[in-house]
């Protein structure tokens, strides 16, 4: 999967967008790590035809014509992060229907093709019923907007709907596919559809802290966009690069331990299938467990946005309480800057 970059720069058309710091972290963590999953195709089925023609078609054919589904991994996954004791994002995918909906000359696009045949509809019995035995099960249901959001909050508010028309509850947060935004109007439109956080901002091919340590608040209110740390595709291959691979989630993870930061990362559920990508199932594990050993909390960006949330309350009002008994604000602490720009 490719990504757009995000049209404008933080902060172009926001007179500003500062850094939340996160003071305390559940447990007394010394840094956060948020788990989450992009469920893009969790249904192999066609495509196999077409990766048959890049790659080790025998298997792929094979895949074709089986009744299995390497693709579909949740429950893999959930076995993973219950035995480590953790929990994850996972944002569902709600994309519009290309003969049905879109123009007709997307119609003629071999990629359009391609994205189309991996469709899923959320409403299915086998994906409603696995959101479900998710948000049962304490991990998080989130939204992935479709490839055309961004700037289109009506769909991205009948998208949120269908979600949790199937959750029978509330989603407060998710990331665009694609990482497509326009800053900051995607934000606002998340904003506006009751969306209370973003893990859109960041990079398909680079891993980084590069908006810094800490979730930023783009607007003068408890939303919050948690950056993208890492992406599993923008990685050494664990498979033939096992300690490249290694050294890299290192290198981030010591540092966001050394500044107190919040790490994203994004494990495609896909990814989990070791046939098809040998090394990067073995590699989040490792990856957890390091940061657990490195003091982390480790969890859904949902949750610690909810930490987040409650002290940028509780230091909201005691700059108000400052400020009834002094008359002024002499340390406002509502927002700190801190970490790379």
């Amino acid at each position: 999967m490719s990504a757009e970059p995000a049209t404008g720069r933080a902060g172009g058309s926001c007179p500003r967008i500062e850094p939340a710091r996160v003071r305390s972290f559940p447990d007394d963590a010394e840094f956060a790590l948020c788990l989450t999953h992009d469920v893009d195709r969790p249904y192999k089925g066609f495509r196999s035809l077409y990766y048959a023609t890049q790659e080790r078609p025998r298997y792929h054919l094979r895949t074709a014509l089986s009744s299995s589904n390497p693709y579909w991994q949740f429950e893999e996954i959930m076995a993973l992060e219950d035995e480590l004791d953790v929990r994850s994002a996972f944002y569902f995918l709600n994309e519009q229907h290309l003969l049905s909906v879109r123009p007709v000359r997307e119609w003629l696009s071999p990629s359009n093709w391609i994205q189309h045949l991996g469709r899923y509809e959320i409403t299915d019995d086998d994906i409603a019923t696995v959101v479900r035995e998710l948000d049962a099960g304490g991990w998080e249901v989130g939204l992935h907007g479709s490839y055309h959001t961004r700037n289109d909050p009506g769909r991205l508010r009948e998208e949120k709907a269908v979600l949790e028309g199937v959750l029978d509850g509330p989603v407060v947060g998710g990331r665009q596919h694609h990482l497509r935004l326009a800053v900051p109007e995607t934000w606002r439109h998340h904003r506006s559809i009751g969306l209370e956080y973003d893990a859109s901002l960041g990079s398909a091919t680079e891993c980084g802290f590069h908006a810094g340590y800490d979730p930023l608040r783009p607007f003068d209110d408890g939303f919050l966009v948690f950056p993208l740390t890492i992406m599993d595709q923008a990685l050494p291959d664990p498979g033939t690069e096992p300690i490249a691979a290694r050294r890299t989630c290192e290198r981030l993870l010591t540092a966001a331990a050394r500044n107190g930061a919040v790490m994203t990362i994004l494990w495609h559920p896909r990814f989990f299938n070791d046939r098809e990508f040998p090394g990067y199932r073995d590699l989040y594990r490792w990856l957890i467990e390091r940061a657990l050993d490195l003091g982390a909390w480790v969890g859904a960006p949902g949750t610690l946005h909810e930490t987040i949330r409650q002290e940028l309350a509780a230091r909201t009002r005691r700059d108000e309480a400052a400020f009834d008994r002094s008359g002024a604000v002499t340390h406002p602490s509502s927002v700190e800057l801190r970490g790379e720009s």
